[in-house]
């Protein structure tokens, strides 16, 4: 981990590079950018889902730890001419890893838990993948859509360019040590007409897709008509209950009240991600049995009985509710009206 004194130099020289890299990065770029958000990057995915016959969902393996050194130098001497600053990168670069006192250097890799590592890593895709798909799409037969953020993509495609992309580009990231994830990387039938092809075949429903913590299923409006249904990703759930259970047994000394207050704000920042249309059921942190998280997460205990009674006393909600509600405007006509004025004489 990079001493205090490095943090605060990486933090400074990651404002400077920001501002070089900024006009160069691409659109479709989305990880660790001012205003890039990952809630952005999904929905610029649906719409891009929406149209397209096939999607390839894939994940780069090992991204941050495979990247190589000398490729990344060349790409950022390629806009930094100033000596000072790749030094300085080198230096963060080939400071090795201290594990259980011995010093291990290696020629991959960012800079562990550094704050510069993020911005490394898209100047590096951006050269090896970004650029070279911008020239691989005019080229394409059809319309091909790509949303990255940071190593995880998907690409979506109206005709059989998907095929002929994902050969090509695990072909090109092979050119700067990068390699496809085997698991992760699928190419699947999507879009308003996938369940109708698939049913013709004899084949079953279409196949979903993980991206940025939502699984993407072809789904359908009230009205019948298409659409990309958004719901939380059974494995970011699970994940996250398990992390609020542990949390919870650590706290279950505490007053409820102080409880509360974590609960709140962690349903809160969950469902601030996570409320998209149709996605209520798992918007709300639910426990299998019909338990909150709560009742899942803390058992009861009888030295907390005095804890509970002292809550009860004090009727305080654990979440805020409005007490003050705006004044309701009078109506325009008892304003104006001078009849109604005489009368209130």
């Amino acid at each position: 981990m990079p001493a205090l004194e490095d943090k605060i130099v990486q933090r400074a020289t990651v404002e400077v590079l920001n501002a070089i890299y900024e006009q160069d990065f691409l659109g479709f770029s989305y990880g660790f950018r001012s205003g890039k958000s990952a809630q952005r990057a999904d929905a610029v995915a649906v719409c891009g889902a929406s149209g397209r016959n096939w999607i390839l969902d894939a994940d780069i393996s090992k991204f941050f730890d495979t990247i190589e050194h000398d490729w990344l130098i060349k790409f950022i001497e390629h806009r930094v001419a100033d000596a000072r600053v790749v030094r300085l990168i080198k230096k963060w670069l080939y400071a090795g890893v201290l594990e259980e006192g011995r010093l291990t250097h290696s020629e991959l890799g960012t800079v562990q838990g550094g704050s510069i590592s993020p911005l490394l890593a898209n100047i590096y895709l951006h050269y090896a993948f970004d650029l070279w798909v911008e020239q691989w799409r005019r080229h394409a037969r059809g319309d091909v859509i790509v949303v990255r953020y940071a190593d995880d993509w998907v690409a979506g495609s109206s005709t059989d360019d998907a095929e002929r992309f994902e050969r090509a580009v695990a072909q090109r990231l092979g050119q700067f040590g990068l390699k496809l994830h085997p698991e992760k990387t699928r190419l699947i039938e999507f879009g308003r007409y996938a369940r109708e092809s698939r049913r013709r075949r004899g084949q079953s429903k279409p196949d979903t897709f993980d991206f940025l913590g939502f699984t993407h299923c072809c789904g359908k409006t009230r009205k019948g008509k298409f659409m990309v249904l958004r719901i939380t990703s059974g494995k970011r759930l699970r994940a996250k209950l398990l992390a609020v259970k542990t949390e919870l047994r650590r706290r279950m000394h505490q007053p409820i009240a102080e409880q509360g207050q974590y609960l709140r704000a962690v349903v809160a920042g969950h469902g601030r991600y996570f409320a998209v249309p149709c996605n209520g059921a798992r918007a709300g942190l639910p426990v299998p049995g019909g338990q909150t998280v709560a009742s899942h997460a803390v058992p009861p205990q009888s030295d907390q009985a005095p804890a509970l009674e002292a809550h009860a006393q004090d009727r305080r909600p654990l979440v805020a509710i409005p007490t003050h509600l705006p004044p309701v405007p009078e109506p325009a006509s008892d304003r104006h009206d001078p009849r109604q004025r005489s009368r209130m004489r």
